[in-house]
């Protein structure tokens, strides 16, 4: 959860980028912090899981100002997507703010996009957490590949698979060419920013 620190008024909080191996986690992070470098604070740090890997970085979200004073400082992360790295995904899942599930467009996909969803909300229950609850925003990543030999699911297929029971905000992207990455960050840090707000007020 959100570490407030009003001596140095500072709000810190963490954002976990979820999906299937392969999918477009990194390369989401990768974009962001070469893409927003004035809002990113120090270098990427990257945790090698035998070809899997785990990022994170600090990033102030300029943008979105202060919270009730407060300077707001993200932490963000990703987690690996191979089904063996169950135990990493949940220790890197614990104490998030709100969630990136980034699906992958490919039809050949399909089946892992739902199952990392699944394994998404039984982490979230290990923590007590209803998947309902906490801000989660999806990215449909991959919505640039125009190879006539690559087959796209529709963006009603995946919603329908994804999202039918969250109705949570759900964009097309293409983390490789940048496309939909800074709005998908956005629209979570906004989510996370009023739960933590709402939060700050009933605590206060």
């Amino acid at each position: 959860m959100a570490i407030v620190n009003l001596k140095k008024r500072q709000i810190e909080c963490k954002i976990v980028y979820y999906g299937p191996a392969r999918c477009g986690k990194t390369t989401n992070l990768e974009y962001i912090h070469k893409a927003f470098k004035k809002q990113v604070r120090g270098e990427m740090v990257s945790i090698n899981t035998d070809g899997d890997r785990t990022l994170f970085f600090d990033f102030l979200p300029l943008e979105l100002g202060k919270l009730m004073g407060c300077d707001v400082r993200v932490q963000l992360y990703t987690v690996p997507g191979q089904v063996r790295y169950s135990s990493t995904r949940k220790l890197v899942l614990r104490g998030a703010d709100g969630i990136i599930f980034v699906a992958d467009s490919l039809e050949v996909r399909r089946e892992k996009n739902m199952l990392a969803l699944k394994d998404l909300q039984q982490n979230l229950n290990g923590y007590n957490i209803s998947i309902f609850e906490l801000p989660l925003v999806m990215q449909f990543n991959k919505r640039d590949l125009t190879d006539a030999n690559i087959k796209l699911m529709p963006v009603e297929k995946m919603q329908q698979d994804l999202n039918r029971q969250l109705k949570v905000p759900a964009l097309p992207g293409s983390a490789l060419a940048g496309n939909g990455v800074g709005k998908t960050l956005n629209t979570c840090l906004k989510l996370v920013l009023k739960a933590l707000q709402k939060e700050l007020n009933l605590g206060g």
